[in-house]
Formats: C-alpha cells, structure tokens, sequence
C-alpha cells in the first residue's frame, strides 16, 4: 500500500516519447471538437424562455455600460451571476448581435470541457484513454444538446470539473511549481464557477475534495494546497462583483443567496420539484450511447473494491465524484435537466479507459452485450422514425420531419450494419465506430432539423416588426414577456417592451424599482386605454389572447402576422401588412 504522504501513483504514465503528440493532438481536438460544438451555433432561433433571457441580459448590459447590476427588461435580475453575462456582452460590443455571438460562449466551454477531459485522462491513464474520454464526453447526447442551448449549466460544469481535475492531477505532483500552478487552478476554477452559477462552484468541488481525502486518508498527501494563497487568488476573482453588486443595490444580498441559494435548495418556491429519483433515471439517458459500456468500465476501474482503494485512487475520486453530485442534486427541492452536467467528464474519465483497452487490444469482454443493446436501440429508433408523424394541425413541418427521419434510418442501419459486422468478425474497434459515428450523425440531424418543431421564438414576428418599427411606436406583450423579441428587436433601453398582466421572474425586479418599472408593467385596463391612444402601437400575444383581448373586446387592429402560437397586430385597422 503506498504511504499516505505520496503522491498518487499514476493509473498508466504517459512515456516522454508520446510528449511532441501533446501539442499535435491538442490542436486537431480543439478543431474537430470546435466545429462538433460550433458550426451550428446560429442556425436556429433563439428559444423562450432561457435563451432569450441569458441574450437579453448581456445585450442590455452591452448598451448600458453597467456590468454591476444584470437586467432583463430594464428591471434588476440576480437570480444568477454575470460571468456568462459579461462574455457575451463583450462578444456584441466585438461582433454584433446574432444567434451565433449568443451561443458562442456555451460552445467554447463545451469544447473547454472536453480538452480538460483529455488532458487529464492522458495524464492519468495514457494517449488512447485521453482520446476516447474526449470521444465519450463530446457525443454523450445531454453534453452535447446543453452545449447548443444558451444556459449557465455547461459553463458552470466545465468550471467545476476544472477545479477537481486541476485538483487530481495537483494530487499526483510532488512539491514544486506544477503542483503550486495546478493548486492555483484549482482555486481559480472555483471563483469562475461561482461567478457563473454561485455558491456551488465552491460547494461541490470542496465536498468532493474533502470526502474523497477524508475516505482514501489522503491528509497528509494533501499538503502543501496553499490554502492562504488560493483563497485570496479565490476572493480576488470571486468577491469583487459581489461586493460591488451589494453597494449598488442594497437588496441584493437577500435575494441572492438566501432566495436563489438557500430557499432553492431546500423549498419548492421555484416550483421545480422532481421526485428523489429524478437524476438517477437521468444520468443513463443523458450518457447515452456510452451508458451501455458503462458498468465494465467501472468494474474495471474500480477493480478489487474497497480493498484496493489505494492502488486505484483516482478511480475513485471520480467515482466519489459522480456520487456526490447525484447525491446532491438528488436531495435539492430544485431539480433540472442541466443540473446534472457536472458529472459528465467524471464519467467519460471513467469510460474513456476502458474503451481505450478494447479499441488498443481489439479483443476483450465487456463489449458484446452493449453491442447487441445498441442494435435493438437503433432499430427501435429507425423505426419509431419511420412511423412519427407531424400533428395534424401542423402540416408544415413534414418536409422537415422527412429529412430528420431519413438521417435518423440511414444513421442507425449504417450503425446496425457495423455493429454486426464487427461481432461477426470479433471486433469491437469496428463496433465502437458504429457507435460513435451513427449516434453522431443522429444528433447532428436532430441539431439542424429542431429549428422547425421550436415554436416558442417570436423571431418571424420580430423580422415582420423589425423594418417597420419607429422610435417613438410602444411595443407590448399581452399576459407573458417574449424574452427574445427584445434581443431581435435591439431595441433601445429607454424604450423596451411594455408587459402587460405578468410578472413571473421579473417579480423581483419589479418590486426593487416599482416607480422606474410601473410605465413598462401595466394591467389590462391601462393596456386597453393606452392602444386607443395616438400614436402607433404593437402588441405580440397566445393566440388565445387575441380571441380573448381583441376579437371579444372589439378593439381597433390588424393582425400583421402570426406563428403556431403568436400573434403580431398593430393598434390601426386596415393597417397595411408587410
């Protein structure tokens, strides 16, 4: 057993004779893995609410100038931190305003999670291992799909993994500059994340850390972390937006941490209860196809149990890892899809290895029972797409729905084609391919079809309003806020959208300045009067709101266009369309 004061002996070394592949390999996985990420970024609309928002916020914040107080609506919005906020704000000043700038920084952390997994899966376990983590992490479905969608979730997972793997590998280094500098990543990982997403950026990394040195009795090994000098570099990137927020605005701190933390955690007063189980259903669908391989790569990297902990303790500190986290989530009242991603690189860690073995071998067990799992899978798929059809009432989308299904059929038969190919032929490298590569295709078809079955984005109305729209016209949204037509829109900060009888997230806001807000938040009553007043007004609504607002109360309009769920009018009749 090795000695407590030890560093962590390595699973596989790397050979200084693999060292000039470093630089060669970073490179071509930041570019194959850059444009997985990328490349699609702008071709869909923004969705409502979560894109729309986390656009919203850095676009004001880009015109305002004020990178202290984050607002939606011209209204104080502290539900989350501004890292993200001041990246993408930065990004319009630079580039302008588009699907792609908005996007552009949940994919660049997207790829920054899967490098990080590389490099620490070489680093611990060798070249192959580090390749097919990177595979595992970038086309496990839920990876990839929260790395297209504009959310916090990712950039605060690919922080807080940072931290445990700067951590780790800190963990294996003796005293000296590399282990100080991984110790200082470490520390500066965990102020990002909590500029990202708060106070669980230290959270987590510290119970995962100390569970994992208090079950392995790593103590002594612990030291020196320079816990001096890494809470002050912490504090130092973490502390000042919270202070300066705090100054400004002196309800922050309440909201903040005791209605967005604590009550978060513990009540269901954002009404986002799940039951217990929730992520433990979650996390196999999310790690999809790479699950099925799952339970021999963690028998494998947990060989002997218990007992050998020692001789495999990296294995262990993901596995403690995974387990926490689930385990955290699992107890909170708020529960999420995303929530669940910071466990994902401790999982293809995990994996990675093992399909390493079978790829470098191109023999072994563990392989052959996923395999047939994985064609039973793709031919339920190929078929539920054969048989899908559009609803009746949006016909529409059958043209897109024909070329998703037929990239989906050829996707999983090229896959089932393979998958037999290399049982008949006792090859599980020729199996992993198909595996990877058909899921891939799968999830890219999706990716570029989804753009027509979104109907929650107000974009065709914002692109109707856009050209025709005044400085001086008033815009409203009837009984719920467009969180995107705003960021379309571009609109001026002294003249955004009028919200008519809701509130919803904006509560907050609204209440911390309600003589500022009380022109822009209005009941139905002062929205009836004001349409009839001089001047040119629009007003964007469910289209059972016009049923409701318009056609029963007779009011003066013209509908200049709608969606399968919105409606656009403008407050003249006989208004010409455009």
């Amino acid at each position: 057993m090795p000695s407590d004061s030890d560093a962590i002996p390595a699973g596989t070394p790397t050979s200084s004779s693999n060292g000039t592949h470093w630089l060669r390999d970073c490179l071509l996985l930041t570019l194959l893995a850059g444009l997985w990420f990328c490349a699609f970024l702008g071709m869909r609309p923004l969705a409502n609410p979560d894109e729309g928002r986390y656009s919203e916020i850095p676009r004001e914040m880009a015109a305002s100038g004020d990178f202290v107080t984050p607002r939606l609506n011209g209204v104080k919005y502290f539900e989350k931190p501004p890292l993200l906020y001041w990246l993408s704000a930065l990004t319009f000043k630079v580039f302008g305003l588009s699907e792609f700038t908005a996007r552009f920084w949940g994919g660049c952390f997207a790829l920054l999670g899967v490098l990080l997994t590389y490099a620490t899966a070489r680093t611990i376990y060798g070249r192959p291992a580090g390749i097919w983590s990177a595979i595992v992490l970038s086309t496990s479905i839920l990876y990839y799909v929260l790395g297209q969608i504009i959310l916090l979730d990712t950039a605060v997972a690919v922080t807080i993994s940072g931290a445990l793997f700067c951590f780790l590998l800190a963990m294996r280094q003796p005293r000296g500059r590399k282990r100080f500098a991984l110790f200082m990543a470490f520390y500066v990982f965990m102020a990002l994340a909590t500029l990202t997403k708060g106070l669980i950026g230290i959270a987590l990394p510290g119970a995962v850390v100390f569970l994992w040195v208090l079950l392995l009795n790593r103590w002594k090994a612990l030291w020196p972390f320079y816990p001096l000098a890494g809470t002050l570099l912490l504090l130092a990137i973490a502390a000042p937006w919270h202070v300066l927020a705090a100054r400004a605005n002196p309800d922050f701190l309440h909201f903040y941490f005791i209605h967005e933390h604590w009550e978060r955690f513990t009540t269901r007063v954002h009404g986002r209860y799940q039951p217990w189980w929730f992520f433990l259903a979650l996390l196999p669908a999310g790690v999809f196809p790479w699950t099925l391989f799952a339970f021999h790569a963690v028998r494998d990297a947990l060989a002997g149990g218990w007992k050998a902990r020692h001789h495999h303790a990296e294995a262990w500190f993901f596995a403690i890892w995974i387990g926490f986290v689930v385990a955290f989530f699992s107890k909170s009242q708020s529960k999420l899809i995303p929530y669940i991603l910071p466990v994902f690189p401790a999982v293809a860690v995990m994996v990675g290895p093992f399909l390493a073995k079978l790829w470098q071998e191109r023999r072994g067990t563990g392989w052959r029972t996923p395999t047939w799992i994985f064609i039973a899978l793709a031919a339920g798929l190929a078929v539920a797409a054969c048989v899908a059809r559009p609803p009746a009432d949006h016909p529409e989308l059958l043209p897109s729905l024909s070329a998703l299904r037929a990239m989906i059929v050829l996707a999983m038969a090229g896959g089932i084609w393979s998958c037999l190919s290399g049982l008949r032929r006792k090859n599980p490298r020729r199996v992993l391919a198909a595996v990877a590569g058909s899921c891939a295709v799968a999830m890219l078809s999706v990716n570029l079809a989804g753009n027509a079955y979104d109907s929650a984005s107000t974009k065709p109305l914002s692109m109707i309003l856009k050209p025709i729209l005044k400085p001086e016209d008033r815009i409203y949204n009837l009984r719920f806020y467009a969180q995107d037509m705003p960021f379309y829109l571009d609109l001026d900060l002294k003249k955004l959208v009028n919200v008519v009888l809701y509130r919803g997230e904006l509560q907050f806001g609204v209440e911390a300045e309600p003589e500022a807000s009380a022109e822009r938040f209005i009941d139905v009553p002062t929205f009836y009067k004001q349409w009839t007043q001089p001047g040119t007004a629009y007003a964007v609504m469910h289209k059972w709101d016009y049923e409701l607002c318009f056609s029963k109360e007779q009011l003066p309009h013209t509908v200049l266009g709608a969606t399968n769920r919105y409606c656009l009018v403008v407050n003249q009749a006989n208004w010409p369309k455009p």
